[in-house]
């Protein structure tokens, strides 16, 4: 009896075990993977010669919280690509699976044969150079990998020049961009951060989301009340910016401060990436910062927020004993970035021995709820590098309608750093370095998930890339790149990869 469309449709434990079934009658299973957002000549090619490679063919679509290909993907929902898989006589069966750690699916499947397209020959040498290389045995054991030959056809490109995923303006400076630097330069640009040794200075935070789904208007008093539904807790701020760059780089130092009470000190640790050393310092009148953030389930919107904070400065003898340890270490670092939330770890003694003992600094000020107009950029003095957004920066300066280059060179001419970049949201980033040239870059996003950890993203990036002295306008592009991927991101569940960089910064230049 043929099968139709809804039998194709697997969930992905009854597809592990249809698989087993499968291999102990005999048959050769070949399996595919991917986004499979256009179904168009080269994957239909794909799909025919992979399935002549064996007696099943199993096809493994990419859920849509894990497309991280460019800009307005996927194109159609995850239910809909998985149905027109499952509509193609080649495919047997398929499944929705998650995607955040490549491939992954395929080590727990255990196809016979895992078919590659053509496409993809090339990026993946550059791309997932980890997987395939050094960790391939891992991820796919005794499975064999067989590249499909024919034409190669990317649904990047038809993408992005038939369906105006971006405006002209945007296509220009892509356009322009490639003339400068050529993918491979990225991609070794992005490869030379290895060497880099980086210290990260700043407020660690947990962020808590507690999702809700709103009930009707209290009986007695004007709000509406919200029923809880399920939580999530993440390690943002400086733990977050710690794991964007432990990716990037293979020594990382955190520096941060804890309260002594409620400390989260295990959940911090286990959320660390492995390379990351910590030193972490303890304040007995205050817990470790918590923001809890409420949320309405159904359109992700923030209802309102509890911190769990005491923002007042550090004692002189924790203040003391930080600084002891940063006059030891600043030296030994080639770069250091400090990420001041204006939470009370950073003081002005703490930023004057950072001025004094550091190479070089990457500095990003915060403002938020709990410091509104007192963190400013321009209690530093002469960082090598500076991010802030648009708010940050106008507050800096007391300028609430002036042009945005005009606020840069202000804060320039101020604090003296070698490179400043504004990010401006949906205008995207204006950039300046010590000569005066200014350097606008659009926004590359056109799907917003949460905006909460984007900045610290597209610090935590383009902070190396300064620091390996490369060019404001590479700089600038890495940074909006990163924040595209960032605000796809609820919260800070996870950190942007260098793999998923490289993905979009492939995808938008074809």
């Amino acid at each position: 009896m043929e099968k139709t469309i809804k039998d194709k449709i697997l969930l992905f434990d009854a597809l592990v075990k249809k698989v087993e079934e499968l291999k102990k009658e005999g048959k050769t299973v070949v399996q595919s993977h991917g986004i499979y957002d256009i179904i168009h000549p080269g994957i239909i090619k794909h799909l025919n010669e992979a399935r002549k490679q064996g007696d099943v063919l199993i096809v493994t679509v990419v859920k849509d919280e894990d497309v991280r290909r460019g800009p307005g993907r996927p194109i159609f929902a995850e239910e809909l690509r998985a149905e027109n898989v499952a509509s193609l006589d080649q495919v047997d069966y398929t499944c929705l699976v998650d995607d955040e750690i490549s491939f992954e699916c395929v080590k727990k499947i255990k196809p016979d044969i895992f078919a590659k397209g053509q496409a993809y020959k090339e990026r993946d040498r550059k791309i997932h150079e980890r997987i395939f290389e050094e960790e391939k045995e891992l991820y796919f054991g005794k499975s064999s990998i067989y590249e499909t030959s024919g034409f190669s056809f990317s649904s990047s490109h038809l993408i992005n020049n038939f369906l105006q995923i971006y405006p002209e303006e945007t296509k220009y400076f892509l356009r322009e961009f490639l003339k400068r630097y050529t993918f491979q330069e990225i991609f070794e640009r992005l490869n030379s951060f290895k060497d880099l040794k980086v210290l990260i200075i700043g407020d660690g935070i947990i962020d808590e989301y507690c999702y809700c789904e709103s009930m009707s208007r209290s009986a007695k008093t004007p709000i509406v009340v919200n029923k809880y539904l399920t939580h999530e807790v993440f390690a943002g701020a400086a733990f977050i910016i710690a794991n964007h760059i432990a990716g990037l780089c293979n020594e990382v130092q955190l520096v941060t401060l804890l309260g002594r009470e409620d400390s989260r000190e295990a959940f911090i640790l286990d959320s660390l990436k492995p390379n990351i050393r910590t030193k972490f310092f303890y304040r007995d009148d205050g817990p470790t910062i918590v923001k809890r953030r409420y949320i309405n389930q159904y359109n992700n919107q923030k209802l309102f927020e509890v911190n769990y904070i005491n923002d007042t400065y550090i004692n002189k003898n924790c203040e003391s004993e930080i600084i002891g340890h940063l006059k030891s270490v600043l030296p030994q670092y080639d770069i250091v970035l400090v990420s001041d939330f204006g939470h009370g770890f950073i003081t002005k003694n703490i930023i004057d021995s950072i001025e004094e003992s550091s190479k070089t600094f990457a500095v990003n000020t915060q403002t938020n709820a709990a410091n509104a107009g007192y963190n400013l950029i321009t209690k530093y003095k002469n960082p090598n590098f500076v991010c802030l957004d648009e708010a940050e920066a106008r507050l800096a300066v007391q300028e609430k309608f002036a042009d945005i280059e005009d606020v840069a060179k202000k804060i320039m001419d101020t604090v003296r750093a070698e490179y400043l970049i504004i990010t401006m949201g949906k205008k995207g980033s204006v950039g300046i370095d010590n000569r005066g040239i200014v350097c606008r870059t659009p926004i590359f996003s056109t799907k917003v998930i949460d905006t909460v950890g984007a900045g610290d993203a597209f610090f935590a990036f383009t902070a190396p890339c300064f620091a390996k002295g490369m060019p404001l306008d590479f700089v600038s592009f890495i940074g909006n790149a990163v924040g595209a991927l960032a605000v796809q991101i609820v919260g800070n569940k996870k950190p942007v990869e260098k793999h998923e960089l490289l993905e979009f910064v492939h995808s938008i230049l074809k």
